[in-house]
């Protein structure tokens, strides 16, 4: 069985809750458990850097405000003891501490491993326990520094230069590495609190974005479902984002196109049912004579067969203007443009007319400029003149003349074709263009009515324009114009 995949809603609303569930993960494990590696790193490297800059003050001469400020900002526990274990100076984040000079011996007591500390100076802290054994790290490194860590301390020392005599002294700094315990307590109660209020508020976020987001998409879909259709398409709001706009508006040329190729198909079914219908009856039953009655007479037979030839003609050319007129509707496939020698593909079209029809005394009077050249398809535009000038010669007067024009004006290449017929009415010139209209209105006289249809459509594909000019009982003119190349 297939499996139906999730809609648009839920996957957005699923992938949005997994993305902040990874947030959160990812917090919890930055706040408890890496706080404590992340916090004993930054004390290290806080503690070291203090170091470095009490070697600095060091050089200075008196650095007590400089320790007690260093003491209290980083919450360090600081000792300068001379190489004879005396406690030159000591101080805390809670106390300052003070400066030990050589002349103050007498005031010195001797304290717990034979180390001394100013008499009546109660709150000297006493070195802590492993300081032996941070003394003998000391003593053996390389680099004039040693660290010692445990559980709850961290410890640092170097040899400094120690007051303006710059005698030889030993900085001992240490720090706290317990005191992001508690906090880590109080941070872990609290990420529960923000956790649960903020996965109740980003689920209800979530619901509401992903209801945003998919209105737009549902909106498409429906109006897919409806492409071509009569009803009206779904109402579609723009601005959500541009990509659905441009799918929107994709939409809106698709919906154009189809509901145009069925008009097409509904028109092409209701108005050359008729011409397709006479032609095929004809030669059904034309042949159905020459079956039965007049296929031994040989006479009679030739014009039956003549009959079924020129109906058969008559339905192959109205089957190509039906498919060229189709083709040039599919406004997706562009025509070849190459620079076209507009005077040759009129001179050549009325050269193939005046040969067809000389014999039975019809005059082409051409006046055809030289030299000028369009932007266009060679082919077309030649199907263009071939049936304008067709149509003069359907409807052509009693005088049998057909006027062939080409001259440039202004940069434009302009196209007259006239003829002395019975005239067009005023209120039918601006109909004249449109498919199968001629057909039905002047008695039949083309082929599918679409010759004029499908003179406009390629007169528009080159950027021209069409025009007509006629009066009752004198005559047309059926004009294009076109915008010319200028050859160098």
């Amino acid at each position: 069985m297939k499996h139906k995949a999730s809609s648009f809603r839920k996957k957005l609303l699923i992938y949005f809750m997994f993305f902040t569930a990874v947030i959160f993960t990812v917090l919890w494990l930055l706040q408890t458990v890496f706080l404590q590696n992340f916090y004993n790193s930054m004390v290290i490297g806080n503690t070291k850097s203090a170091a470095d800059k009490i070697t600095s003050f060091c050089l200075d001469g008196d650095m007590s405000e400089a320790l007690d400020d260093i003491s209290i900002n980083n919450s360090l526990l600081v000792y300068v003891i001379d190489t004879e274990g005396n406690i030159l100076y000591s101080a805390d984040e809670y106390k300052k501490g003070h400066k030990h000079s050589a002349d103050d011996d007498e005031d010195f007591q001797q304290i717990k491993g034979g180390r001394k500390l100013r008499k009546g100076q109660q709150h000297y802290r006493e070195l802590p326990d492993n300081y032996e054994d941070f003394l003998r790290k000391l003593s053996s490194s390389d680099s004039g520094s040693a660290e010692m860590k445990t559980e709850q301390m961290y410890f640092f020392g170097k040899y400094i230069d120690y007051g303006s005599s710059g005698e030889k002294a030993i900085l001992y700094l240490g720090t706290n590495l317990n005191a992001v315990g508690s906090a880590a307590r109080i941070i872990r109660i609290q990420l529960i609190i923000v956790t649960l209020l903020s996965v109740g508020v980003g689920f209800v976020l979530a619901w509401f974005m992903s209801r945003r987001f998919s209105r737009p998409i549902s909106q498409l879909n429906q109006k897919a479902h409806t492409l071509g259709e009569s009803a009206e398409n779904v109402d579609y709001h723009k601005g959500f984002c541009s990509e659905i706009d441009d799918l929107n508006d994709t939409l809106d040329r698709t919906d154009e196109k189809l509901r145009k190729n069925k008009q097409f198909q509904n028109e092409l079914l209701a108005n050359v049912s008729h011409d397709l219908r006479t032609p095929l009856t004809m030669i059904k039953g034309y042949a159905e004579m020459i079956r039965d009655i007049s296929h031994e007479d040989e006479v009679q037979c030739a014009e039956d067969v003549a009959v079924i030839v020129r109906e058969t003609d008559r339905l192959t050319a109205l089957v190509n203007e039906i498919l060229e007129y189709s083709e040039l509707q599919m406004t997706d496939t562009e025509a070849v443009m190459t620079n076209v020698d507009l005077s040759e593909i009129v001179g050549t079209v009325t050269d193939s007319f005046e040969s067809l029809y000389e014999k039975d005394g019809y005059t082409f009077e051409r006046s055809i400029a030289e030299g000028i050249f369009v932007s266009g398809n060679s082919s077309r535009l030649m199907r263009t003149v071939y049936n304008l000038v067709d149509n003069a010669v359907r409807h052509i007067g009693s005088d049998k003349w057909v006027g062939v024009t080409l001259k440039a004006e202004n940069v434009k290449a302009i196209i007259e074709i006239a003829d002395h017929g019975e005239g067009i009415a005023s209120e039918e010139l601006e109909r004249i263009w449109d498919k199968y209209y001629t057909n039905r209105q002047r008695n039949g006289k083309g082929v599918s009515g679409l010759g004029l249809a499908i003179v406009k459509q390629i007169v528009i594909q080159h950027g021209g324009v069409c025009g007509s000019e006629s009066e009752i009982g004198k005559g047309s003119v059926f004009r294009i114009t076109l915008n010319m190349t200028l050859i160098g």
